[in-house]
């Protein structure tokens, strides 16, 4: 039995050396091929100085899979960026002024009261559905690059780019929504005190003139804050844009270069 069975088992040894060579000399073809990439990517980000000339580089070596992998994350912080402030937006369902109309009548100042408190309820669940975009984002990002047919290590290192860059994102996404929150309330404020004197103050010289002291007090401290808050709301503004090149560095640090 044993000497019939011989013939067959050499059989299955050899298709099994064959197989196990086989996947040797893919893997080691495969990381060949990643080497390539990466010295390729090297030499093509070199002459990249911002984010706009990644689009050309992406174009003369279309097949670099590091390149494409930058072209991701450049891709995934454009949209989330945008998300951002397109949640922040959305909060105000209606246009609201930067500044109260001094000719404002009461019903005027109802409809703007009920404007900011839906602007203010819409703001509070701006982080858990923003947080839960990255995470949907960051899942999709992960399988595109797993299908760049890249090493493991080179995916998890791809993906640890991806997580700083989003933890950037949402640590100034947040504080504008903060800041946003702000506003609203210290605007609130300032329509509260009209709404309550309306009838009483006057208009002069086109500002609002309060019979008491105490309410005059009142709604320039409210005004300040709102000021104040519209100010860090620019700053922040400009904080997510200056993001632009510490994620150029960090790419650029990806491909090694």
């Amino acid at each position: 039995m044993l000497g019939r069975l011989a013939p067959v088992l050499l059989v299955l040894c050899a298709f099994m050396i064959v197989g196990f060579i086989g996947l040797y000399v893919v893997g080691d073809l495969s990381r060949f091929q990643e080497a390539i990439s990466i010295g390729e990517g090297q030499v093509a980000m070199r002459s990249v100085s911002n984010p706009e000339q990644l689009d050309q580089a992406l174009k003369q070596h279309p097949s670099n899979a590091m390149l494409k992998m930058i072209a991701m994350a450049r891709l995934d912080a454009i949209e989330m960026d945008a998300a951002a402030r397109r949640l922040l937006a959305g909060a105000e369902q209606n246009d609201l002024p930067k500044a109260i109309d001094l000719a404002s009548s009461r019903s005027d100042l109802d409809k703007l009261l009920r404007d900011l408190k839906a602007a203010e309820r819409s703001i509070a669940t701006f982080e858990p559905r923003y947080i839960a975009l990255i995470k949907s984002e960051r899942g999709k990002l992960e399988n595109e690059a797993r299908l760049l047919r890249l090493g493991n290590e080179t995916v998890l290192r791809f993906m640890s780019m991806i997580d700083a860059q989003h933890t950037e994102i949402v640590a100034v996404a947040s504080k504008l929504s903060a800041t946003h929150t702000e506003y609203y309330k210290a605007y609130e404020k300032c329509v509260t005190v009209l709404l309550r004197d309306f009838g009483i103050y006057k208009v002069t010289e086109g500002q609002f003139v309060f019979p008491f002291q105490l309410t005059a007090d009142n709604y320039n401290r409210a005004a300040a804050a709102m000021m104040t808050a519209a100010q860090r709301i620019a700053e922040l503004d400009n904080e997510m844009t200056n993001l632009r090149p510490l994620q150029l560095k960090r790419w650029k640090a990806f491909v090694g270069q």
